[in-house]
Formats: C-alpha cells, sequence, structure tokens
C-alpha cells in the first residue's frame, strides 16, 4: 500500500514538471548549446568505497570471538554440547516412563477407578489426566532436578536454593497440571468424535491452545514466576518507546522483570498477542549491558512482534503436529494390536493409553529436533536482521551475543548448528553484524559510531 502511494504521488511529481518546465521550452527560440570539457576517470568497484576496504567483516568476527577464550570458552561449549545428549536422554527417559506406566497397568488402573468415581467419560479422562500429570511428575522428578537445577550450578548460572528452585517448581507443574486438564480433555473429545481423523482436527485444537496460552502469557503466568514493574523513567525508556512506536508496536510502557532472582542470564521479549503485547526486559541485561547493548537486544525482540513471528510459529507448530498426529496414530494402532493385551488398552479413545500417546510424541519430536530447530533457527536470523536494521547498532549486538556465549557455544561446526541450535551460533549472529556494517560503513552513525575490533 505505501508502495503504491509513493509509486502515484511520483507521477503527480513527473506531471507538474511537465506542465511547469517542459511546456515553456516547446514555445523557445532554439539557442546553440554550451560546450564544456568532459573529463573521463574510472569508477571505483561497485560497493568498495575507501571506507570499506579497509574493514575486514571476517577479521573484525574473530576478534569479536577471541574475546571469549579459555576457560570461559570451554565451560561454554561444554555446558551447550552437554544439551545435545540431554535431548536424547530426556527423549528416552519420557518413553521409559511411559512404559512403565503402561507395562505395570498404573495407566489401566488409574483408568478404572476414573471410571468408578463418573460415567461420564468427559470427565473420566480429566480425572485420568489429572493422576497421570502427578505419576509422570513425581517419575520424572531425578531428571529435572539434575537439569533444572544441579546442573545449572554446576555451571554458574542459577541465584536460587533449593527451597526457592522447588517453589518455582511446584508453581510451573502446577500450571501445566491446569493446562494439560484442558488441553487433553478436550483432545479426547475430538477423538471420540472423529476417531479416523483425530490427528487432523487435534492440529487445531493445538494451535487454538497455543493461541490462547500467547495471549495469557504476559498477564497471567509470567507474573507467577517474577515481580513485574514499569521502567524507570529515563532516556533509555524514551528511547525504547520511540522505537516501537516507530515499528507500530502498541505498547505504551516498558517492563522490567526480577529474573536476577533465579539466573543470571540476560532476556527480554515482546511476548502477548491480540492485545496483549507487553515489552519487557530483564534485571539482568539492565545490570549487565550497556545503554546500546539493551536497545541492541530489543530491535531483535521487536522484530519478531512486527515481524509477525508469533503466528509464523504457530502455523509452523501445526504443521509439526498435523505430521506428528498422524504418525502417532499410525503407531498407536500397530503398538496396541502387539501389546494392547499385556496393557489392557483398549482403542484409541481409550484414556489408559496416553503413555502410548505420550511415547510416540517423545519420539517423533526426537526425529524431528533438526525441523523445529531450523523453524526457529530462521526466525531468530529474521529477527536478528530486522533489529540492526531498525537500531542500527550492530557492534552492541556483537557484544550481547558474546553474553549470551556464557551458556551457548559461540562456534560450532554447520552440522551442530543445523541440528541442535534454535538460535544462530554466536559467530552467524557476529557475522551477520559484522557483514551488515561493512554495507553501511558510510553512514553517519556508523561512521562515528562505536569501533569493532580487527
Amino acid at each position: 500500500m505505501k508502495i503504491g502511494f509513493a509509486r502515484y504521488a511520483l507521477l503527480a511529481v513527473f506531471s507538474l514538471l511537465a506542465v511547469t518546465i517542459i511546456a515553456p521550452l516547446a514555445h523557445a527560440q532554439p539557442v546553440a548549446a554550451p560546450t564544456s570539457q568532459v573529463h573521463v576517470a574510472p569508477l571505483p568497484p561497485l560497493g568498495t568505497p575507501a571506507t570499506t576496504r579497509a574493514f575486514d567483516a571476517e577479521k573484525a568476527t574473530n576478534a569479536y570471538l577471541a574475546q571469549v577464550s579459555g576457560e570461559a570458552r570451554a565451560k561454554s561449549d561444554s555446558y551447550f554440547e552437554g544439551g545435545y545428549w540431554l535431548t536424547l536422554w530426556d527423549a528416552l527417559y519420557a518413553i521409559a516412563v511411559s512404559a512403565l506406566l503402561l507395562w505395570s497397568k498404573f495407566s489401566a488402573g488409574v483408568r478404572n477407578w476414573a471410571q468408578a468415581r463418573t460415567r461420564s467419560r468427559f470427565w473420566q479422562v480429566s480425572i485420568y489426566v489429572a493422576v497421570y500429570f502427578v505419576a509422570v511428575a513425581v517419575l520424572s522428578f531425578p531428571l529435572t532436578v539434575y537439569e533444572a537445577f544441579f546442573r545449572e550450578h554446576a555451571y554458574g548460572l542459577s541465584n536460587q536454593n533449593f527451597a526457592q528452585w522447588f517453589g518455582d517448581f511446584i508453581k510451573g507443574q502446577g500450571i501445566g497440571l491446569v493446562a494439560s486438564v484442558i488441553g487433553l480433555t478436550i483432545i479426547y473429545s475430538v477423538i471420540r468424535a472423529t476417531p479416523r481423523f483425530w490427528w487432523a482436527w487435534g492440529t487445531l485444537v493445538v494451535i487454538v491452545f497455543a493461541m490462547i496460552m500467547a495471549v495469557i502469557e504476559p498477564v497471567f503466568i509470567a507474573p507467577v514466576f517474577n515481580n513485574y514493574k514499569p521502567l524507570a523513567e529515563s532516556p533509555l525508556k524514551e528511547k525504547i518507546l520511540s522505537i516501537a512506536r516507530s515499528e507500530g508496536i502498541p505498547a505504551k510502557n516498558v517492563y522490567e522483570f526480577d529474573a536476577s532472582r533465579q539466573t543470571k542470564r540476560i532476556s527480554a521479549n515482546v511476548s502477548g498477542f491480540l492485545g496483549t503485547t507487553r515489552i519487557s526486559l530483564n534485571d539482568n541485561l539492565m545490570n549487565r549491558s550497556t545503554p546500546r547493548e539493551i536497545i541492541a537486544v530489543l530491535g531483535h525482540e521487536m522484530g519478531h512482534y512486527v515481524l509477525d513471528h508469533t503466528v509464523r510459529l504457530l502455523m509452523m507448530l501445526g504443521l509439526l503436529f498435523f505430521v506428528g498426529f498422524a504418525f502417532v496414530a499410525w503407531g498407536y494402532r500397530i503398538l496396541t494390536g502387539i501389546f494392547g493385551g499385556n496393557w489392557d488398552v483398549r482403542t484409541i479413545e481409550d484414556p489408559a493409553g496416553l503413555p502410548v500417546l505420550m511415547a510416540l510424541m517423545s519420539f517423533f519430536f526426537l526425529v524431528a529436533t533438526p525441523v523445529q530447530n531450523t523453524i526457529s533457527r530462521t526466525t531468530e536470523a529474521q529477527a536478528d536482521l530486522f533489529g540492526v536494521n531498525a537500531v542500527r547498532e550492530p557492534d552492541a549486538f556483537a557484544q550481547a551475543a558474546l553474553q549470551l556465549s556464557e551458556y551457548r557455544k559461540l562456534d560450532p561446526t554447520p552440522l551442530e548448528e543445523a541440528i541442535f541450535y534454535d538460535h544462530p551460533s554466536g559467530r552467524s549472529r557476529i557475522h551477520m553484524m559484522m557483514q551488515w556494517k561493512a554495507e553501511h560503513l558510510n553512514d553517519w552513525d556508523i561512521k562515528n559510531g562505536p569501533k569493532s575490533p580487527q
């Protein structure tokens, strides 16, 4: 729409020129054209002005990466590479928990108990899911406490003692319990209504449910774990709101939340959907980063909103679940056909078969790890590019990428990045910033801004 308006405006300008300049010339008497000497000189190669030749994006990238070395680099690499194995162990552990619930006939017993409580199949599912969720939480607790508490402390990333961590864990489990009971009860209603094509309609349920969660998360869920308060009035706040207004983001305030009570990680987000949009940054970012770095990070986060990444990710999530549910429907028939008698699990609408569904989904998402990460990584790269174009702080964003290296491996192999990274690697992000800078060196703000290491 804006392009069309500009085109018509240009046509109007040229029409006016034709009337005011060309028409009078048509009636003028011809005169001899003036002569002058023409000097010919070769133009410099396209894209290589003098300032550009003095800047090497690859060299600047390597110089930035060299700022994190030795023990700090080894610790970061170790933490992130350990996550490769945890992806596998998480899936195998989930499958093992499902197997235990099925082979011990615990799942069938809970179903029978729920049936004895009520004759409503709707409420039978709700009762079953509630008991199932608690059982899985208890059985999974050893791995959860290792990953989320002991491992975080081992790498110096957590600020919580066990009681504080466990309090947040209970809150999260409570929210998960309510969400699971509601979501799975609805999905089982869909399964009963359309047992042959439940996987297609179930995908729609997942998309709608995820959309609702995106709407309520910043207003009702995030404040359960952290205290949010308006950022103190300052030139920085005015700058953030000015950028937000210029990019069409409907946010009238900026919020700071106390993530330092939990972690040392820097973070910010533009969260919410359909009227609940909120710009938030944590106190770690405020305390550990310069104003330029904060603006650079928020430029990236604003990119997610402006580029409609919530909608994009909902659609991508829907496609992934569509394939996953189809795989689960196929696998469920095979597994229950072979082992259903041992498990006392009946048809697909039998809630006692939920562990089968969950085991199959765990396997599917393990195999789909590169797909999930690629969807996320490309989205994050788009936000990186939007951010640097919006706020024009390539060096500040490079410094923020170095801060993120406390828990993200900076320089992986291309294969590692393709499979395991849900964000671009530190090298990829810094190199993108330095390439952008190389193309804007003659711009006044970049020419007079921070100098990159070389």
